[in-house]
């Protein structure tokens, strides 16, 4: 059996395929990179139909990475996945409180999730520009309050937790905060979802020089 050992070419053979088989589908050059790296880390092309991307996401996004922001997530595995030279090379960094002791002690005593309790703790921080949620739908939905509270002001949410309970109710929710947007309709989603449109967004940009 003959396999490809390079893993450049491993990936640009999947590139490969994928835009084979997505066809012409109208989207843009940086929506359609999206959507292609959703589909590489997962093999699914039915995120080609169930990712929404709102029409300021991409522009957002792309101008709270050239401010250097910091990132939340609500999972390592999305830190893990997020290319962090490109991040680092535009003066950005990623945050995750979900496991801070003051995190657990604030979701104790409230008898709230560690992710509800720390989502209250990135909402103050106004260096936090972009939200990545791929696993906690309570997560969205708190973000959701604190924005109409006026405490959580982001330029952009990506919201993409995966589940049955909540997942598609939480992002269709975040539909309505009034925030630049990119959601995967129903309950499908995931950290790798998650980290795999960050990417994308950071892949589109020249580093700072």
């Amino acid at each position: 059996m003959e396999f490809v050992k390079d893993p450049r070419l491993i990936e640009q053979g999947s590139f490969e395929i994928i835009s084979r088989e997505l066809g012409e589908r109208g989207f843009g050059p940086i929506e359609g990179s999206i959507i292609k790296r959703i589909i590489h880390t997962t093999a699914d092309f039915e995120y080609a139909d169930i990712t929404q991307i709102h029409p300021e996401a991409i522009e957002a996004g792309m101008r709270a990475l050239r401010s250097g922001c910091k990132i939340y997530t609500d999972t390592q595995m999305i830190m893990s996945g997020i290319n962090k030279r490109k991040l680092m090379g535009l003066g950005g960094s990623i945050v995750n409180l979900v496991h801070e002791p003051e995190t657990a002690r604030i979701a104790e005593c409230e008898g709230i999730t560690r992710s509800m309790a720390a989502m209250r703790m990135a909402a103050i921080d106004e260096s936090i520009k972009i939200f990545a949620i791929g696993n906690a739908p309570t997560a969205l939905f708190t973000l959701k309050s604190l924005i109409e509270e006026g405490i959580a002001k982001p330029e952009l949410i990506i919201g993409v937790p995966v589940g049955f309970v909540g997942a598609a109710e939480s992002k269709e929710e975040i539909k309505k905060a009034g925030v630049p947007y990119i959601i995967t309709s129903g309950r499908k989603g995931g950290s790798t979802v998650a980290a795999a449109i960050v990417n994308a967004l950071l892949y589109s940009m020249p580093e700072r020089e």
